[in-house]
């Protein structure tokens, strides 16, 4: 993800955007801290992200004279998980699906 690509977007996308990036880089530390995690410079990835979205919220928070989480709070409410998780580190098949699977929750 480039800077460029973040600025095409709307304030709504990017919050959401940046929500959706925080829980895949949960998961991806309770993946680390469970043995379950082979690519383990994908946290460093989703970190820098992470910070290149912030970086553009807070300019634009600027731009218009709000103060900081201004953007974030506003839309942070509409957020819903798996909303934005095209081309997120964590694919359909999360951590925790995975650990139920195992555990025989899987009945439905």
């Amino acid at each position: 993800m480039n800077y460029n690509e973040l600025a095409s977007l709307g304030d709504e996308a990017l919050v959401h955007k940046e929500l959706q990036m925080e829980r895949d880089l949960l998961e991806l530390r309770f993946r680390l801290k469970t043995n379950q995690l082979d690519n383990t410079a994908s946290i460093t990835k989703i970190r820098k992200n992470i910070a290149r979205i912030r970086t553009a919220q807070r300019e634009r928070e600027r731009a218009q004279g709000l103060p900081n989480n201004a953007l974030r709070n506003s839309h942070r409410g509409s957020f819903r998980a798996g909303d934005a998780r095209e081309g997120s580190a964590a694919s359909s098949s999360g951590f925790l699906k995975g650990i139920t699977e195992k555990l025989g929750g899987d009945q439905e």
